[in-house]
């Protein structure tokens, strides 16, 4: 991976990067089927789909039995225990307890009966949650405010990780680096450079049942995942994480053949690497020695800025919001997505005005692009009719991580800015030693200006739209922290609906919304290229698969005969 995660604790796992190890260390009741496209949710540690009540607001979820937490220290005799229906209640209450600094309880804030009001009483696992209950042993349930379509979804995330309170309070603070789950492997040593797991030894015995996981022979059979069909995962007896910063870096030792076996294909080795970019297609001396995967991200990349600071954003002087509201839509105008694509992402990338992404069903492919479009004189005007001159422009921060890549981010993104009439010592860089200390900053609401991806945790647009809900500002999801009440309405309409052109629609009214506000600098949703070697039996997936497409990964011994066959 291309960053280390801070953290390996489900309540703070955030980030692509701690989402990837925490699926594979804790259990969530649910997860999405390894092959499956369309993505479809399968139960996981549940024994089955939650039974609904009629109005959508009781969820009973059976816990499967037999389910043990990995030996640590933290248990009596250090054996791990049966994992209960109150370890799940436990965890989720975690999110809600501001002693964790959690990432998620976004997803679950204002949904569930009693858990807003147990945070506000202080906090106290003793007490119980009227909507948050372990009917017995095995049986959680789940009482809703109103209907919430999405729920399922959040309890297939990282986040939904369920943890032993007896190791977050045998370790403490140190529980973020010493992670005790009931997951397919277990943790045996981490560190900046790299996480190293093995096979958890208590993790119960499931065979792979291809069909169900929904294999395809005609997309999947090269891939050599038949192979597993029937076996039982974990496959691997170490399993390396390597965090690479550079993709260079990273690229020569995949190439190497002794050392990583799978990595993304940098950017400056796609016309060294491809034979064509459309179609993407490996040269053949490529083709023969790694498989390749190409796939548009369930997400996006895009810049939004922090409505709280005044000097961009909301403003007590009506004239002062006005004029700050132009000086966004002029720096929007003075954004070349059409470059960065070149430049970034090989040309291939995919931008679109807004935040409602391509891959989700309720993307307007006819929606107008004047958002993304490069006007460079339209920005000047804009900036000179509403009395912004070089004197008066404000100071922007530009928060990024340490490498020589973010570096080149933030000069193109200044040169851009500078076409426009922003002088070159306004426009700062700061740089944050990790990519967990710049999450930091943006949680803490320190930064005018944020650049970011994100990726969905469930394929429904409401995953994006989210970003920018009033009740989602810092340290929340809404880094930006937007408040538009008819928006933060239609929002709460479109959350009780199932799928339907009425919701649809909503969403749409949503994004534009906030398109004309001129919060955001967006997007640009990037196609990936995954490689791996020919000998790693795998299908990966950065979407919503994520990391746990690593319990079902088998590697070949070279020269295998499997491995004839399949060229």
């Amino acid at each position: 991976m291309d960053s280390a995660p801070t953290s390996l604790d489900p309540v703070r796992a955030s980030t692509l990067y701690a989402n990837q190890l925490v699926v594979n260390l804790y259990d969530t009741l649910y997860a999405y089927k390894y092959l499956q496209r369309p993505y479809k949710l399968r139960p996981n540690l549940a024994a089955a789909m939650p039974k609904i009540s009629p109005d959508g607001l009781t969820y009973s979820i059976p816990v499967k039995k037999g389910v043990y937490f990995a030996d640590d220290p933290a248990f009596p005799g250090g054996k791990g225990r049966e994992l209960t229906a109150g370890d799940f209640v436990y965890s989720l209450k975690r999110h809600f307890d501001p002693s964790t600094r959690p990432g998620g309880a976004w997803l679950w804030q204002g949904r569930i009966v009693g858990l807003d009001e147990w945070k506000q009483a202080g906090s106290d696992y003793s007490q119980e949650v009227p909507g948050l209950r372990a009917i017995d042993s095995h049986l959680v349930q789940l009482t809703l405010q109103r209907p919430y379509p999405q729920l399922v979804d959040t309890l297939a995330l990282g986040f939904s990780g369920v943890v032993p309170r007896e190791a977050v309070e045998y370790y403490g603070r140190e529980f973020s680096i010493n992670p005790v789950g009931s997951g397919p492997f277990r943790l045996v040593s981490y560190d900046s450079s790299r996480a190293v797991l093995v096979p958890q030894e208590n993790y119960r015995r499931e065979p792979v049942d291809l069909e169900y996981e929904g294999y395809d022979p005609v997309t999947q059979s090269r891939y050599g995942v038949a192979l597993i069909d029937g076996r039982i995962p974990p496959f691997v007896d170490r399993l390396e994480v390597n965090f690479i910063k550079e993709g260079s870096a990273r690229w020569s030792s995949f190439t190497k053949s002794n050392e990583i076996q799978y990595a993304g294909l940098p950017n400056e080795q796609v016309e060294r690497v491809l034979a064509s970019i459309d179609p993407v297609t490996l040269k053949p001396e490529y083709a023969e020695k790694y498989h390749m995967k190409t796939a548009l991200e369930a997400g996006f990349v895009y810049s939004t800025f922090n409505m709280d600071f005044p000097e961009f954003g909301y403003n007590d002087n009506p004239e002062r919001a006005r004029r700050n509201h132009a000086l966004r839509c002029a720096m929007i105008r003075g954004f070349d997505w059409e470059s960065r694509n070149e430049s970034w992402y090989s040309g291939i990338g995919e931008v679109f005005p807004g935040i409602i992404p391509p891959v989700v069903p309720e993307f307007d492919p006819g929606l107008a692009r004047d958002s993304v479009t490069y006007d460079p004189e339209g920005a000047r005007a804009l900036l000179a009719e509403h009395g912004w001159n070089a004197e008066s422009l404000p100071v922007l921060t530009y928060g990024t991580t340490p490498g020589p890549t973010s570096r080149l981010f933030f000069e193109q993104f200044r040169a851009w800015m500078m076409r426009i009439g922003y002088p070159k010592d306004k426009i700062i860089l700061k740089t944050y030693a990790t990519f967990g200390d710049i999450v930091k900053a943006w949680r803490n609401s320190e930064l005018p200006f944020i650049s970011k991806g994100w990726g969905l945790d469930y394929p429904d647009a409401e995953n994006t739209l989210q970003l920018f809900y009033g009740p989602n500002a810092s340290p929340g999801s809404n880094d930006g922290n937007y408040r538009n009440p008819e928006y933060d309405e239609l929002y709460r309409r479109a959350g009780v609906m199932l799928p339907s052109p009425e919701r649809t629609e909503l969403y749409r009214r949503m994004n534009q919304m906030m398109i004309d506000d001129c919060v955001a600098i967006t997007g640009l949703s990037r196609v990936g290229i995954t490689l791996w070697h020919r000998n790693v039996i795998a299908l990966p997936d950065r979407n919503f698969v994520g990391g746990r497409f690593m319990y079902y990964v088998d590697v070949l011994e070279p020269g295998a005969p499997e491995l004839e066959a399949l060229r």
